[in-house]
């Protein structure tokens, strides 16, 4: 009866909610959507962590891997017809149980290990996917569909970062390492290095190291890499046969990071430093392949360290220079704009989103988002002991960190919030629930129960506090909101469900190499007294996401805006038949199509010439007066011309207004970005 009401509501919760809800309301559901909607996309393509990606494609369909560490199950498989809307396939591993470690057992754990950089291809009707494990052999898992079944085979070599290469003559290659390339050929069935074809083909001091992705093209055999001393960036090798000799490029993709500074950081120990506005290049695209579309276009496909919510794909438009596959734009090769069109690939898919973050657990099974925290006990679990909600049962644990059975989804940005239902009815002396930021630190808010009864608590690791609260009733809401621009959350709960209370000091939220991950929300139960305890039962989990588009601010065609330079009182000013900086004009944003716009004083447009040079020019407005509208990971401004594909700026030193500049710095300090404002008349 009760399982039955509870649906009941929910049920007519939803109805009302879809018949009644404002805009507001509809947009306050939405979930980061690369795909704007009119012809183009913006970075990253999931605002979410999908760490090491590789792709390839088959047929129609692009296929794509990457990281997950501890996390099961792992190496999720998704696909896509037009390399902007992903859906979700499979998961190629449920379970990677090779000992006690990947169970959190005999104070064991296999945090930022696991299973990590796998390499991705398709031959001759079958899937497979190499991937590296910390302390075991390079594991094969194969299939003939990619939403399985999976079979998994151990390797009898450890190949770090490896790429295989199916080539043309029934050979397979294999290139792996750091800090230097090995090649070697492997047998028949995959296992193992063919004895005697093991060499080093590019030696250490090269400057092309880890992460290598492996291909043939046109003859040619292609290394692309990944380099992380100094500024992050993409090297390349080529040569005429796989053994090489190589020649090198240092560089096919360096210092794009959008205009994101290094966030906060950890020390060796355990302090926490603040954001670096410094133009380092630690945030650089890095690591990353090429892929080809059947209608001949070549994209590029690679990742991005983005602070706490962690490493993240993105997509790059591909010029062939010399033989060389560049990242970006002719004119300002090795950067990668952060909205740009979308690929040409026949299709033309809706947006869309592989993975639903929202969860009532009225299911069957769990949704394709959730992992668990190591190897799940399977029998301390549940979905089915009370319909509609999840079941944890608690497990002994000292802390949060060594607790089993914790579900996790990874974090989205810019911003979102958790809000997570619980019942702890169920709890015994000595039980903890809640929902955590997974990270190292991490922190919790949750319900302790002693003998005494329930209280609400949240606990920061990094300054080892806990506060408390009272607590009534047997339900609560937990929430944290989380900003990963400024790397701060703070969490709250309700006894309502209507009325949040703030519990605890702002969580500082870094990025870090212990997990090897960005922040997990994640669903906790444990016993802290050294027992198995009772039970947590979860409602569900509603995340919220106040900025899930590629624009937090629509463009405001047809209206007129004063551009301000960011941090700056001056502005683009329009003197008859120049641009200058000074008191801004109102501008009137044209619609160009595609996401650009062209900026109208009186009957002149800002006009951009081969170099670099702005004018006011009175023709109709094409190409040198077009400019695709950015925004920066912080919201501020940015337009490229496509005259140069280069940004307009603000010269800090002389005042002039030239589009010369490859991408914003960190800092803000070179004149690119800009605030914009409706002209009041």
């Amino acid at each position: 009866m009760q399982t039955s009401k509870k649906r009941f509501i929910k049920l007519w919760l939803f109805l009302a909610l879809f018949v009644l809800a404002s805009p507001a309301t509809q947009a306050q559901r939405a979930t980061w959507t690369a795909d704007n909607g009119n012809g183009t996309f913006t970075n990253p393509l999931f605002y979410e962590e999908f760490s090491d990606p590789d792709m390839i494609r088959v047929g129609e369909y692009f296929y794509l891997t990457g990281t997950t560490m501890h996390s099961m199950p792992g190496l999720p498989i998704l696909r896509s017809r037009d390399l902007v809307n992903w859906e979700f396939v499979a998961y190629a591993m449920d379970k990677l149980d090779l000992g006690p470690a990947f169970r959190l057992e005999e104070g064991k754990n296999v945090y930022g290990r696991g299973i990590w950089a796998p390499s991705f291809r398709y031959h001759n009707g079958t899937y497979y996917i190499f991937s590296n494990v910390n302390g075991q052999t390079t594991q094969k898992f194969t299939a003939t569909n990619p939403a399985g079944p999976w079979t998994r085979t151990p390797m009898k070599v450890s190949l770090h970062d490896l790429s295989v290469l199916f080539d043309d003559d029934g050979k397979v290659y294999v290139v792996w390492g750091y800090e230097g390339v090995r090649l070697a050929q492997l047998n028949a069935d995959l296992t193992d290095i063919v004895p005697g074809t093991d060499r080093l083909i590019i030696p250490k001091g090269s400057g092309i190291g880890e992460g290598s992705h492996f291909y043939k093209i046109n003859g040619k055999y292609l290394i692309t890499s990944a380099w992380f001393n100094g500024a992050m960036r993409m090297p390349a090798a080529r040569a005429d046969r796989p053994e090489g000799p190589y020649e090198y490029n240092q560089a096919i993709s360096i210092d794009e990071d959008f205009g994101l500074m290094k966030g906060k950081g950890l020390t060796r120990d355990k302090k926490i430093t603040p954001a670096n506005p410094a133009a380092r290049g630690r945030m650089s695209l890095h690591q990353g392949g090429i892929i080809q579309t059947t209608k001949g276009e070549w994209w590029g496909f690679s990742m991005m360290d983005y602070n706490s919510v962690g490493r993240l794909t993105c997509l790059s438009p591909i010029t062939w220079q010399d033989g060389w596959p560049y990242f970006g734009l002719p004119g300002n090769l090795k950067r990668t704009p952060r909205t740009w069109v979308k690929p040409n690939t026949g299709y033309n898919d809706k947006p869309r989103v592989p993975y639903d973050h929202n969860d009532d657990f009225t299911a069957a099974q769990l949704k394709p988002i959730w992992q668990w925290n190591h190897v799940p006990v399977d029998e301390k679990w549940s979905l089915t002991e009370r319909r509609g909600f999840l079941r944890l049962h608690t497990l002994p644990a000292k802390n949060f960190w060594e607790a089993r059975n914790t579900l996790t989804q990874r974090a989205i940005g810019p911003k979102s919030s958790p809000v997570v239902k619980l019942d702890v009815t169920s709890l015994q002396s000595g039980d903890v629930a809640g929902l955590a930021l997974s990270n190292k630190p991490y922190a919790w808010i949750g319900v302790e129960r002693d003998d005494k009864g329930f209280t609400v608590a949240q606990f920061n690791e990094h300054t080892g506090k806990t506060e408390r609260a009272a607590m009534t009733g047997n339900t609560l809401w937990l929430k944290a909101d989380c900003d990963y621009l400024t790397e701060t959350a703070q969490f709250s709960y309700s006894l309502d469900g209507k009325r949040f209370t703030l519990l605890g000091e702002p969580f500082e939220m870094v990025y870090q190499l212990t997990t090897f991950q960005g922040i997990r929300y994640s669903l906790v139960a444990y016993n802290g007294a050294g027992r198995s305890g009772g039970s947590a039962d979860f409602d569900s989990i509603t995340v919220h996401e106040p900025h899930p588009r590629g624009l937090m601010r629509p463009i405001p065609y047809g209206k007129q805006v004063h551009l301000t330079g960011f941090q700056k009182n001056t502005g683009l000013a329009a003197q008859a038949t120049t641009l200058t900086a000074g008191t801004p004009t109102a501008f009137s944003v044209v619609d160009m199509k595609l996401g650009r716009v062209a900026l109208k004083a009186g009957q002149s447009y800002i006009s951009v010439d081969r170099d670099g040079r702005t004018t006011l020019n009175a023709t109709k407005p094409d190409a040198a007066q077009s400019f695709q509208w950015i925004e920066t990971p912080t919201g501020e401004l940015v337009l490229l011309s496509l005259a140069t594909n280069r940004f307009l700026r603000i010269d800090p030193k002389t005042q002039a207004i030239i589009c010369d500049s490859p991408g914003p710095l960190p800092d803000g300090s070179d004149g690119v970005r800009f605030v914009w404002a409706i002209a009041t008349k």
